[in-house]
């Protein structure tokens, strides 16, 4: 059995043209180069991932089992353990806790700004049907 050649980044990141594609999905090194016409979200998608880590973006779309099987035949190696490329981890709260505190922020003034203003409006209605102006 033959050894499992091991990916460096600097690889990675040089084969980045449509002869030569790798990308990088769970921790595996795939050359994509001879299927990246007959992706269906286009090429655009793949070239989009090119040298980094690849593989949130995989597993969001959901591919199917047939596209994990075709992946089987574009393998090329494992990445390098020490890579500079680490996976994002699962939940990252720093940049998650950012965007709900703002998310919050942002509903907390609507929350006020909306029934002021329909408050406003009600009066104003109010004030010129009544026939004072």
């Amino acid at each position: 059995m033959a050894e499992t050649k091991i990916i460096t980044y600097e690889e990675l990141k040089a084969h980045n043209s449509k002869e030569s594609l790798y990308i990088l999905i769970h921790q595996k090194v795939y050359d994509v180069a001879k299927f990246i016409d007959e992706h269906p979200g286009g090429d655009e998608v793949i070239l989009a991932e090119t040298g980094k880590d690849a593989t949130e973006a995989f597993e969001d779309v959901g591919h199917s089992d047939e596209a994990r099987s075709i992946l089987k035949d574009l393998y090329v190696g494992d990445f390098e353990k020490d890579g500079v490329l680490k996976a994002k981890p699962a939940y990252d709260n720093s940049s998650t806790s950012h965007a709900v505190n703002s998310a919050v922020q942002q509903g907390s003034n609507l929350m006020y700004f909306v029934p002021l203003a329909m408050l406003g409006a009600y009066f104003a209605w109010r004030y010129y049907s009544s026939g004072s102006v």
